[in-house]
């Protein structure tokens, strides 16, 4: 007696999920909604934003979210520290007047000058930003005037950033934003708190509209040697700066009215 074979189970017609898209070269990138900022890469999309070999050089998302937050089409941006010129290839990219200023210009568009002395009427400018050098332990420039030549244990670095500080006040409009990149340092066994050594200067000018972590990545400290020497020695790498997004008043204190404010609590 012939016995009937067991029928082969039913294949399912199994979904392949498909490899993820590619970004594309235009992609914009995410608007930031976290205090905490985190870049892979310097630059973003097909066109490079600054040059990404230039020390210290700023990451070009930081421009493209303050532009997108605090500016509208057809404003100026100021940079009066330009560097390699990311500041003026965002801003151009995205329809925004631009102005890059730097006392050793690396770009064919940044106009040599100094911060501290800045050739703008008063309230003339929409967003300034400043990615400031924040101790001599980097070489930014052969310039004899340039403030990172100067060590930031020295108190003559914060007075000569007041400076600029006080430049950024003269030029922003009533109510305008300015953003400015810094580091703390750890040189030589001492930690210098420049961040809060700089908040502190900037109160004075400015009310705060927030403080940004922005984490450091393709630095020449992350490497294997670096990370064993500070288990070995027993200190930290830098592993972030501060962005202090910072206001210029609308209105002079005696004007100001006081609101009531009815808070929400995180659930």
């Amino acid at each position: 007696m012939k016995t009937k074979k067991p029928e082969a189970p039913q294949q399912l017609d199994k979904q392949v999920p498909s490899p993820p898209e590619k970004p594309s070269e235009n992609e914009k990138p995410a608007l930031e909604t976290t205090t905490l900022w985190d870049y892979p890469k310097q630059s973003y999309g097909k066109t490079p934003k600054g040059n990404n070999k230039f020390q210290g050089v700023t990451p070009a998302f930081i421009i493209w979210n303050l532009v997108q937050r605090y500016t509208e089409p057809g404003d100026l941006v100021v940079d009066p520290m330009s560097g390699s010129g990311t500041t003026v290839d965002v801003c151009k990219e995205e329809g925004r007047e631009v102005i890059g200023y730097d006392i050793s210009p690396q770009h064919p568009e940044v106009i040599q000058n100094d911060a501290r002395n800045i050739p703008l009427p008063d309230e003339s400018v929409d967003l300034v930003f400043i990615d400031s050098p924040y101790g001599d332990n980097v070489s930014y420039s052969d310039h004899p005037d340039c403030i990172g030549r100067i060590s930031c244990e020295d108190e003559s670095f914060y007075l000569e950033l007041e400076k600029v500080a006080k430049e950024a006040h003269r030029i922003l409009k009533p109510g305008k934003v300015m953003g400015w990149l810094i580091g703390d340092q750890w040189v030589k066994k001492t930690f210098t708190p420049v961040g809060f050594k700089l908040y502190e200067l900037l109160t004075k000018y400015f009310e705060t509209v927030d403080v940004i972590c922005i984490a450091r990545r393709g630095q020449s400290s992350h490497t294997g040697v670096w990370h064993y020497r500070a288990k070995k020695f027993n200190f930290y790498l830098r592993g972030f700066k501060h962005l202090f997004i910072m206001r210029k008043p609308a209105l002079s204190k005696s004007k100001k009215t006081s609101t009531k404010v009815k808070w929400a609590k995180y659930k």
